[in-house]
């Protein structure tokens, strides 16, 4: 039955994302705000439609920290679930992809309207720099980015080493950093295409504002914070 269920969630996510990606390249020169708010309506249609076919839930924990204007959102990487979900929970947002995303025809093509910072992860040490280069330029523009600091998706309750590269562009330009858990990986693990019904929490901490920390530190705070919230809620 959970296949039916998964192939049905699957059949409606690509119809719509074809249709939405498709429309949306007519709105090239369009100003972000208007782009970003019809793009994301494949990502509002997905979290209902994950919730009519398979019953996934989604329950906010700390909704009283999420800011209004830029910033950092730090958060851990264990299902393509987080992508989705996060449009539909923070104000506008973009993230760091590798470019090989941006080959896929119409789907990568409307994601490169949402003005993501672009790596090439055979590259590390030229990559730390173009996110924190185009961070800064994102958040200055008035658009918050998203941070994946484990680089990949983990299994669920494994958490991975957290590299510096939101809490480098926080220390150069003053942005605050909102930590973000959830479990997701519980209910739509990594690669997996049966979903398991159920409630996924997130958890959105207090900003950090500037510290006089160095970003390595920052990071490790960040990283026990989310390790924490993993034993809450798990």
């Amino acid at each position: 039955m959970l296949l039916l269920r998964s192939l049905l969630y699957f059949v409606g996510s690509i119809i719509s994302l074809i249709l939405i990606s498709f429309l949306g390249l007519f709105l090239i020169f369009t100003n972000y705000s208007t782009r970003q708010k019809f793009l994301s309506q494949w990502a509002i249609f997905c979290i209902w439609w994950l919730k009519v076919t398979l019953n996934i839930k989604t329950k906010v924990v700390g909704g009283e920290n999420i800011l209004q204007e830029p910033c950092i959102i730090i958060s851990n990487h264990q299902s393509t679930w987080e992508t989705l979900a996060f449009q539909t929970i923070f104000p506008a947002h973009t993230w760091v992809l590798k470019r090989e995303l941006l080959w896929l025809p119409v789907f990568g093509w409307s994601l490169a309207l949402l003005n993501p910072i672009i790596i090439n992860r055979g590259d590390k040490l030229n990559a730390i720099k173009r996110v924190i280069r185009q961070g800064s330029d994102r958040l200055k523009r008035g658009i918050s980015i998203v941070i994946y600091p484990e680089g990949t998706r983990q299994p669920y309750k494994q958490l991975g080493a957290y590299q510096n590269g939101g809490s480098a562009i926080a220390k150069k330009t003053g942005y605050s950093i909102v930590p973000v858990y959830h479990n997701a990986g519980k209910l739509w693990a990594k690669g997996a295409f049966i979903k398991q019904p159920g409630e996924i929490t997130l958890v959105i901490g207090k900003a950090i504002s500037q510290s006089s920390l160095k970003p390595s530190e920052v990071t490790e705070q960040i990283r026990q914070w989310t390790l924490e919230q993993e034993r809450k809620f798990n």
